[in-house]
C-alpha cells in the first residue's frame, strides 16, 4: 500500500473505534461506504468495489468483536448459554451468505446495504425502547434465528448487534445483558463471514495482489490495530458526552454515507 492508503485507513481506523466505543455498535455501516469509497479513488477493485468492502469490514470486525467479547464476559454480561445455543446458525448463515453477495451485481448490493442503514439509521434516531413481549425462544427457534441474522449481517457485513440486542431484549433479556451476548455472537458471525470471504471470489476480478478472495487484507489488518486501540477510549468518552444527541447525527452520517455509496456505484455502472 501507498503512505497515502496507510494514512487512509489508519484514520478509518480511529473514527470507527472511536464511533464502535461510543455507540456499542460495529463499525461495518462506517467501514462499507467509506472502502466503497476509496476504492473507487485509487483504483481498487473497479469493477466490484462493493465485494471488496463488505469482505474486507467483515475481516476488520473479527479483531475488534473479539475485544469487545472479552472485555463484557468480564463484566459478566454475556449469556454463554445463548451464545452457544444460536452460534452454529449465526455462523452457518454468515458463510453461506458470502456466496449470494459473490454472485450479485455490485448495485444490487448497494442498494440492499443502504436501505439496511436506513433502518438502523432510523431505529438510533427514534431511540424507542424494546418493551419485552416474548419468552426466549426453543434451541431450534434459536437456531434458526441465528442463521437468519447471521445471513443479514454477511450480506451488509455487520457484527450483528442492530439484529441481535433488538431481539434479545424483546425477549426479557436485560439489555447489558443483550449488548454483551450480541458483542460475543459478533467473534463467530464474523470469523465465519470472513472464512467466506477470502475463499470465494465468485464473479469478482480484483486487480490488486493485495485483495485475497474479496478482502483487502493489509486494509483490514491496519483498520483492526486502530479500532482495538480507540475503542476503549469511545467508550470511555460516552460517559462524558451527550450520546443520546450524537446518536441521532451519527443516525444521519450513516445514511449520507450509504447514499453517496450508492450514487458512486450507480455512476460507476453509467
Amino acid at each position: 500500500m501507498t503512505i497515502e492508503l496507510i494514512v487512509l485507513f489508519s484514520v478509518l481506523g480511529v473514527f470507527v473505534g472511536l464511533m464502535s466505543g461510543l455507540f456499542g455498535i460495529g463499525g461495518g455501516g462506517i467501514m462499507v461506504p467509506l472502502f466503497t469509497s476509496i476504492f473507487i479513488s485509487y483504483g481498487i477493485a473497479i469493477e466490484n468495489p462493493v465485494h471488496i468492502a463488505l469482505g474486507t469490514s467483515m475481516t476488520a470486525i473479527i479483531f475488534t468483536s473479539l475485544s469487545s467479547a472479552w472485555a463484557h464476559h468480564k463484566y459478566n454480561n454475556v449469556s454463554w448459554i445463548i451464545v452457544k445455543d444460536m452460534a452454529i446458525g449465526i455462523a452457518l448463515g454468515a458463510f453461506l451468505a458470502t456466496f449470494v453477495a459473490a454472485a450479485i451485481n455490485s448495485l444490487y448490493l448497494a442498494m440492499f446495504f443502504t436501505a439496511f442503514m436506513f433502518y438502523v439509521a432510523l431505529k438510533m434516531f427514534s431511540n424507542s425502547p424494546v418493551s419485552p413481549t416474548k419468552a426466549l425462544p426453543s434451541k431450534g427457534k434459536l437456531f434458526a434465528t441465528g442463521y437468519g441474522i447471521g445471513t443479514i449481517s454477511s450480506l451488509v457485513s455487520i457484527g450483528g448487534g442492530s439484529l441481535m440486542v433488538p431481539f434479545l431484549t424483546n425477549r426479557n433479556i436485560d439489555i447489558k445483558k443483550a449488548i454483551g451476548t450480541s458483542a460475543a455472537i459478533g467473534f463467530p458471525l464474523s470469523l465465519a463471514g470472513s472464512i467466506g470471504f477470502l475463499i470465494n471470489d465468485g464473479v469478482v476480478i480484483a486487480n490488486d495482489a493485495q485483495i485475497y478472495g474479496l478482502v483487502h487484507l493489509p486494509a483490514a489488518i491496519t483498520i483492526s490495530i486502530f479500532t482495538m486501540i480507540f475503542a476503549p477510549l469511545g467508550a470511555k468518552l460516552s460517559t462524558k458526552l451527550p450520546v443520546k444527541t450524537l446518536k441521532k447525527l451519527f443516525a444521519v452520517l450513516l445514511s449520507l454515507l450509504s447514499l453517496k455509496m450508492l450514487f458512486l456505484v450507480l455512476a460507476q455502472t453509467n
